[in-house]
């Protein structure tokens, strides 16, 4: 459990102020790129800097390696000293929707939502409007983290835009860089609801998928199992268990232990046992699909539990949501096979 004494905490209490990380290159991480060094160096900080942000940071002039401006492919070598300055989060350029939520908890430091499948959580090209960012922003009135930065107030993990399910956002920083910690640290759990053609295991009722996860060589827009060591590769774990059994098809239970982009999706379809009807992933040409067009607007994949530790209180909280009506009608189709 990570709990944090906000006394504790290197974050600013004046939103406008800026921070500032300071590192020393060690041996060890002489030649890393500086991007990654300050992913790999803040991932088990209270405000973690991801890789993408941490490139960012370096083309805008706010990473400085010994006083001077580094591009993010700049290769450190050791005893470099490096500082890297937070900027304030900008003025979040996402407008306030009047969008209903299910909301399952609610306090003053979180809110868990039960987001529906076919809402998109951060405005994206194409997705501007009706995004789950504008719906917390409207029902919280502003009071949501700025540490995800412009377009994601609040939000702490992903979840895809067909995926429906439990979903967190932090009121403040301080509940932002504590959940952020556990996601990180796998003591927050996320489990979802999967319907897949066939059945993982080979006759097996549970078992692992520890493949690494990186982009698809080819097509961007998928991600891919590598098998063979890569640099573009991040070590992924899904654990899989069979709720159920129908003629071809399965319902089973995933909890991430890690939580890379697509994770689930990849790894079933990469067993031969994609998600029913996923579109990047090889689940939406199935019979059953063409059957029933109505109820598939992507895969049926449902965050269905989530559990954490109030970054306040400390108290463990779990969370359960059942899946949808398209989804249940899915499965009771599917028993009568």
């Amino acid at each position: 459990m990570t709990l944090f004494n906000p006394s504790e905490l290197n974050v600013c209490s004046d939103p406008d102020e800026e921070q500032v990380l300071s590192f020393t290159v060690s041996a060890g991480d002489a030649g890393t790129r500086i991007d990654r060094f300050i992913s790999q160096r803040t991932e088990k900080e209270p405000l973690p800097v991801s890789r993408s942000r941490a490139a960012s940071l370096c083309d805008g002039g706010f990473v400085l390696v010994n006083g001077k401006k580094v591009k993010k492919n700049r290769l450190l070598s050791e005893n470099d000293a490096v500082s890297v300055f937070l900027p304030p989060p900008e003025d979040d350029d996402v407008e306030p929707e009047n969008i209903p939520l299910d909301v399952v908890y609610e306090d003053s430091d979180v809110i868990v939502v039960n987001k529906p499948s076919g809402m998109v959580v951060h405005p994206a090209p194409g997705h501007t409007s009706g995004t789950l960012c504008a719906a917390l922003l409207y029902h919280c009135g502003g009071s949501l983290s700025g540490i995800g930065g412009v377009s994601r107030p609040g939000i702490v993990h992903r979840i895809d835009k067909d995926t429906s399910g439990l979903i967190i956002a932090a009121k403040n920083d301080i509940a932002h860089a504590s959940l952020s910690a556990q996601i990180k640290e796998h003591s927050a759990r996320r489990t979802y609801l999967a319907l897949c053609i066939g059945t993982p295991g080979k006759g097996e009722e549970s078992g692992d998928i520890d493949l690494p996860i990186g982009r698809h060589p080819v097509d961007r827009m998928k991600m891919a199992v590598f098998v063979q060591p890569s640099a573009s590769a991040r070590n992924a774990l899904t654990h899989w268990r069979v709720l159920e059994r129908y003629k071809g098809y399965s319902l089973v239970e995933c909890r991430l232990e890690t939580g890379r982009t697509h994770q689930i999706r990849v790894h079933l379809s990469y067993t031969g046992h994609p998600v029913l009807g996923d579109p990047l992933y090889g689940g939406d040409g199935d019979p059953f699909v063409r059957r029933h067009p109505g109820l598939f607007c992507g895969q049926m994949l449902h965050a269905c539990r989530i559990e954490f530790s109030h970054p306040v209180s400390g108290k463990r909280i779990v969370l359960e949501a059942p899946p949808p009506p398209e989804f249940s009608e899915a499965q009771r189709l599917l028993s009568e096979l």
